[in-house]
């Protein structure tokens, strides 16, 4: 009887595990499995470095795209030296500046806000690329005298000032005009070199090949020299005809200037442009009022970042 009973106990106890086996197996069975552990990065991702840039804004008065007509006064100089007597030689003293008075009148244009400009300026003007500054004006200089590169051209560097000098190429290094090294390095200084023929024709009076050789040869000889285009002239002594125009269109010309009286240009007369004479006699106060009127301005803010690795190396 006790073994009966013991083996009873013992087949229920073997039961009742295989039971708590099986539903154990079932709720495992029923449960999810967990989603696998993704792998850590191999690096985390680094975050910005703090920005040391400093900001600079700057205000700049500007003429704003959209004008059809300028009123831009182009200067017409000659010589910049000291007067010869005028009973002696007329002509050469009201072509002659002299160098005090040369001054004076940077100094005011410089003093009232005028800024210098090219003619490559005007062209990215009307091509909407840059704007031109307030108070613009165009300096010339006529014929390549040797007092361009020994007088004028110091005190226009000294005012930060830039010009445009219309060279007769064949008297390049010839006494009393500049050399091709001196062409160079205010080419480079950024004094732009514009053509005046050859040497110095009257293409109002010039054959067809005569006008082709002026304007064609004198070009090409220049751009050699500087090694960048050459697109702007002067006509010698203002004398020009229509066939002397289209000869200056075909060669590639943008623009020519004559010695009319005139400070409002157009794109469409520009090979007729007309420029403000100065004279051996004129007092400042005749200079300043051949400028004619200022064209309307904006205020505008332009901002520059200095981040540059040698301004932050400076700042630490």
């Amino acid at each position: 009887m006790r073994f009966a009973v013991g083996r009873m106990a013992t087949v229920l106890l073997v039961f009742g595990s295989a039971l708590y086996m099986l539903q154990v197996a079932e709720t495992t069975a029923a449960r999810p499995a967990p989603p696998p552990r993704a792998s850590p990065p191999a690096s985390l991702p680094s975050l910005p470095a703090a920005s040391h840039a400093t900001y600079h804004p700057a205000h700049e008065a500007i003429v704003p795209y959209g004008r059809t007509v300028l009123d831009l006064p182009i200067l017409m100089y000659h010589y910049v030296r000291l007067p010869p007597p005028p009973t002696l030689d007329l002509m050469g003293f009201r072509l002659t500046v002299a160098p005090d008075a040369f001054a004076a009148q940077m100094d005011w244009l410089a003093a009232n806000g005028y800024h210098t400009v090219t003619f490559d300026n005007v062209r990215r003007y009307w091509a909407r690329v840059t704007p031109l500054p307030a108070k613009p004006v165009i300096i010339t200089l006529d014929d390549g005298y040797q007092d361009l590169y020994t007088t004028a051209y110091p005190i226009l560097v000294a005012h930060g000032f830039t010009a445009v000098a219309y060279i007769v190429s064949g008297f390049v290094g010839e006494r009393g005009y500049v050399t091709q090294g001196e062409i160079l390095e205010m080419d480079r200084y950024g004094i732009e070199i514009a053509a005046h023929t050859v040497n110095h024709a009257n293409l109002a009076k010039a054959s067809q090949a005569q006008l082709t050789y002026q304007v064609v040869e004198s070009k090409s000889w220049l751009e050699k020299l500087v090694g960048h285009p050459v697109v702007d002239m002067a006509y010698p002594s203002g004398q020009y005809s229509q066939a002397a125009i289209a000869a200056v269109q075909r060669a590639g010309y943008y623009s020519a200037v004559t010695v009319a009286d005139s400070v409002q240009h157009t794109q469409s007369n520009r090979y007729e442009w007309g420029r403000v004479r100065i004279g051996g006699a004129e007092a400042l106060g005749e200079f300043i009022t051949n400028l004619g009127p200022t064209m309307a301005a904006v205020v505008v803010t332009r901002v520059t970042s200095d981040s540059s690795p040698a301004a932050l190396q400076q700042r630490t």
